[in-house]
């Protein structure tokens, strides 16, 4: 029986832009087995009991072994008081049960969780939580096996305790179970880990090579993971591929953090689809050429040649000229200030507002920065209020947010499809031409909102005003999915 199958029975409980990530917490599935009390001749498997004190070791193993079994009773039952007095008795002279469970342990912080949410001592508090944090370290000493017990606390520090430890603190204790687990570490790491990492890079506090090393460790972890789940499993494994995978996107904005292969990887299929679409060309050479792709790579020919004949645009040297240039570089601030010079030059109002689309899209696609994006979209917006493209880009910012401002999937990452599918039904209100594209991510992400259970279960009400937050920002109203 493995620590980490036995502890995760307890149930206890960024994008740059400040949303924290959430995850499934440790899974939750305790041992029933009743504990051998017989005190007999060591036998050979004895060896693999632990060393600290069994109820066999006990001075009474009978009584120690009944209060177990009455004590998880009680506990079952919710009678908190009662259960407690009889786990204090079993701890005392069993810690570690029949020396292959840490039962005692994790109920015992189930214990001290509990009476954590009781109290507004703020000293208790304290003291409960120290109490908590030693019986991980006596976990480590009787059930010493692999990086649960580090990775655990990490998990604790970040999404509960994050006063009493620095992220580079957790980071590294995230780090030091990724490391002694490798591929077999467990589902509820990747999504703190992911955030934690992408921050400390940006801060300067992680190292391009050690960030490189990291992503991938995260995501084979997460290949494992999916490739090998079973049951509820799975459901924990597919939070983590709706949130990580996304928030890795971030080193995209670093030059030369991923090689070509995995720009390939990602966009050349988005050219086959569109092969004649000028926004598509124009993204996909652009990340082939920001990834280093060789322009003698058949796959990037292909896309220089259906851009040399669906895209050309006037040789002039005019602003707007020189920011394509260097949007096809991989320039994108030299870009974003050409747009910018060519809007501010142009009295084509048309022209003005395809050149802030693009500079909103610079802001999506290559730079992550949503804020800014959904800034240029509003700006164009207003200098063509007819025109739903702005709309539609603001919709798909705000759907695409899920794992964002929340863990990829449940109520947090829900919530944003209810301001996006606002933007697309204004898309239409505005713009009768872009209806059927409006149309299409309705329904496209309708089945997305959250459940009337879910919503009834918050004493919410469907047609009720509600504020997403992250960095949205919106007031909307609620709708539950069909």
């Amino acid at each position: 029986m493995t620590i980490k199958y036995l502890f995760a029975t307890l149930g206890i409980g960024v994008l740059l832009l400040g949303c924290s990530p959430k995850t499934a917490e440790p899974a939750v599935a305790v041992e029933e087995e009743q504990p051998s009390t017989q005190p007999t001749t060591p036998k050979p498997q004895d060896k693999n009991l632990s060393p600290c004190p069994k109820f066999r070791d006990a001075p009474n193993p009978d009584q120690a072994s009944t209060n177990y079994v009455l004590y998880r009773d009680f506990l079952k039952a919710g009678d908190w008081d009662r259960a407690f007095d009889l786990w204090k008795r079993v701890y005392e002279v069993a810690p570690a049960a029949d020396g292959q469970r840490n039962t005692v342990f994790a109920d015992g912080i189930r214990f001290y969780e509990h009476f954590i949410a009781q109290t507004q001592d703020s000293l208790k508090r304290e003291a409960y939580i120290n109490r908590i944090f030693g019986l991980y370290d006596e976990i480590q000493e009787c059930y010493p096996e692999g990086g649960y017990i580090p990775a655990r606390k990490a998990f604790d520090y970040y999404y509960k305790y994050p006063d009493r430890k620095t992220k580079k603190e957790i980071y590294d204790m995230f780090k030091k179970a990724m490391d002694i687990d490798g591929l077999d570490t467990p589902d509820f790491v990747p999504n703190p880990f992911t955030s934690l990492l992408i921050d400390l890079y940006f801060e300067d506090e992680v190292s391009m090579e050690e960030a490189r090393k990291y992503q991938q460790l995260v995501r084979d972890i997460l290949a494992k993971g999916l490739e090998e789940c079973e049951g509820v499993a799975c459901d924990r494994w597919e939070i983590v591929k709706q949130y990580a995978p996304e928030r890795l996107e971030y080193f995209e904005t670093v030059k030369g953090f991923y090689d070509c292969e995995y720009y390939v990887d990602k966009y050349y299929e988005e050219f086959l689809a569109s092969p004649t679409d000028c926004d598509v060309i124009r993204t996909v050479y652009s990340r082939l050429k920001w990834g280093g792709c060789a322009e003698t790579d058949e796959r990037f020919k292909e896309v220089i040649a259906a851009g040399n004949e669906n895209c050309r645009i006037a040789s002039a040297s005019t602003p707007a000229r020189l920011a394509y240039d260097c949007l096809r570089e991989a320039d994108y601030n030299c870009a974003i200030e050409n747009f910018e010079t060519a809007v501010s030059e142009s009295d084509d109002i048309e022209k003005q507002t395809q050149y802030l689309m693009l500079i909103a899209k610079i802001y999506q696609t290559h730079l992550k920065n949503f804020p800014r994006s959904r800034q240029y979209a509003l700006r164009a917006a207003e200098l063509r209020p007819d025109w739903g493209e702005p709309y539609i880009h603001i919709g798909r910012l705000y759907a695409s947010s899920g794992p964002l401002c929340g863990p990829g999937r449940g109520w947090d990452s829900q919530v944003v499809v209810w301001p996006a599918i606002d933007m697309w039904n204004k898309a239409k209100q505005v713009d009768s031409s872009v209806a059927a594209e409006a149309n299409k991510w309705i329904s496209r992400y309708a089945q997305y909102m959250p459940s009337r259970e879910d919503i009834f279960q918050r004493t919410l009400n469907e047609g009720d005003t509600f504020r997403v937050g992250c960095w949205i920002q919106e007031t909307t109203r609620i709708r539950a999915a069909n």
